[in-house]
């Protein structure tokens, strides 16, 4: 899809070509003062008369009217060059690609150099609108009947810039990876629960180990049991359909060691269990496993961008339902740990079958924990529908995680975890643990549950429950999923590459 190129963009017969424009009292300068000579000073009476904006995201069309090869340009408003950064300009060039999407074009260029400035190299702007572009024109097709209208879709995008080909190429190749494997996670929780069963998501992880070399392994429902894993299956327990624990490993060193886990919650359909939903809260529970896609994302990304490190990501798959085999509350279940559990709530089913999970990545010698689940409406009344919850036992895995979703442009907060929570979570009179010790402080109770099976090993919980899915359509996506913290986790994966540091 992507070509690059170190022509002259502007006497180049093109389509469409998108241009950045600063915010700059003086006139035109560099790559844009030979497009101003191209229309004999137009443009800077166009921007002078504010029919061109430089404002940040605005978008200006301006046809080429026989003074340039370019059919039209689309003018991206970039703002003070000093407020730029690189999650800005992805978004810039977010609101670029989704205006190009709506015109029918066949072909796209961009001229990149123009949105390179002291704080954005050539780089820094190629992996950011390659990945863009991917990001903001995904859409999930659905299941309308297809309209008669042809469809038109961009085959070609020519990147004109002088910076060096191979440098550029690999940050496109980068961009366009952690674009990729973020929709891949957004189609996958945008498939409907009967679309996407257990089965249908340890099918998917297969076809993911052979298209990227992992070594897989999928535990079936009589495997499970044998290895005594109660609490994943207490969940599994209602259900028709088996449960299956899916595990990913990819090596990307000579030894297996310092061992990253991912582990991602796979509730393919949350009803509540007997602890049932109410009608408007059961309503959007296809995307209770959104962890478990933000770890498939993140393991394509890796596949993709093969990085020198180890990983092991598991995933406990199974949906959570209601009949007369469906655990209650007041059971109490053994977990793969062998540390009791006394059931409160069914609908605190996540930090059951992570709690398995979360242990069973330990046992394939994860040397560090990252869980990744739609967990608690708690973390919502929290922190809103646009910030991600995290707890940790690990300061300095913490922070590796914090840069991660600063890079990615993936906000998390970190709520308290204190030996109190861990108390309260330790509360049952009849067995180790209570799932359920309460609706106050809910996001960091069901994190400090799944704590007490991380136990000494460095972990990061988090809570994607309002992130996971948006309402309303943005600069980098369509309403509906959002695949969010697959960027993050690979990127963590990636900054653990103990030969870049």
């Amino acid at each position: 899809m992507f070509k690059i190129s170190n022509g002259n963009p502007f006497e180049s017969k093109e389509e469409c070509l998108i241009v950045g424009l600063f915010e700059k009292p003086e006139k035109f300068t560099g790559i844009l003062e030979n497009l101003d000579e191209i229309f004999d000073g137009e443009l800077t009476e166009l921007v002078k008369s504010g029919d061109i904006s430089a404002k940040y995201k605005s978008l200006s069309v301006v046809h080429g009217l026989g003074k340039s090869d370019v059919k039209r340009f689309i003018f991206v408003g970039l703002g003070k060059e000093k407020e730029l950064s690189f999650n800005t300009l992805k978004e810039a060039y977010g609101a670029a690609s989704k205006k190009v999407a709506g015109m029918r074009l066949g072909k796209l260029a961009v001229a990149l150099d123009t949105f390179v400035s002291s704080k954005i190299t050539a780089e820094d702007a190629a992996l950011s609108f390659s990945e863009a572009y991917i990001l903001s024109t995904y859409q999930f097709e659905g299941y309308k009947q297809k309209s008669n209208e042809p469809e038109i879709n961009i085959e070609t995008i020519k990147i004109f810039t002088n910076a060096a080909d191979e440098e550029i190429s690999s940050a496109v190749e980068m961009g366009s990876s952690y674009g990729k494997g973020t929709n891949s996670a957004r189609t996958l929780v945008n498939l409907p629960g009967n679309m996407l069963k257990a089965s249908d998501l340890a099918e998917y992880a297969k076809e993911l180990g052979q298209a990227y070399s992992f070594e897989v392994e999928i535990l079936n429902k009589s495997e499970i049991e044998k290895l005594g894993m109660g609490a994943f299956l207490a969940v599994n327990q209602g259900s028709t359909e088996p449960p299956y624990m899916i595990v990913l490993k990819y090596q990307g060193k000579d030894e297996w060691k310092d061992v990253i886990g991912l582990v991602g919650k796979g509730i393919t359909f949350d009803t509540g269990g007997y602890s049932l939903k109410p009608k408007d809260g059961i309503v959007g529970m296809k995307m209770d496993m959104g962890g478990a896609a933000s770890v498939l994302g993140a393991m394509e990304i890796i596949g993709r961008m093969r990085p020198k490190q180890n990983v092991v990501a598991v995933i406990p798959a199974t949906d959570n339902m209601v009949s007369g085999n469906a655990f209650k509350p007041d059971d109490v279940i053994t977990s793969f740990s062998g540390k009791t559990i006394e059931v409160l709530n069914t609908d605190a089913e996540g930090r059951l079958v992570l709690a398995d999970a979360v242990t069973y990545a330990k046992h394939h010698g994860a040397n560090y924990l990252v869980d990744v689940a739609t967990l608690t409406g708690g973390v919502i009344v929290a922190l809103g529908l646009d910030k991600t919850g995290a707890l940790t036992n690990d300061e300095t895995l913490f922070e590796k995680v914090l840069e991660a979703s600063y890079e990615a442009g993936e906000f998390i907060w970190r709520l308290p975890y204190t030996e109190k929570d861990k108390e309260r979570v330790r509360s049952s009179k009849i067995a180790d643990l209570n799932n359920s010790p309460g609706r106050e402080g809910h996001a960091i109770m069901g994190g400090a549950f799944i704590g007490e099976f991380a136990e000494e090993t460095p972990w990061v919980h988090l809570d994607i429950a309002g992130t996971a899915t948006t309402k309303s359509d943005y600069d980098l996506g369509p309403a509906g999923a959002t695949g969010v913290m697959a960027r993050t986790l690979a990127l963590l994966v990636e900054n653990f590459d103990l030969e870049k540091e």
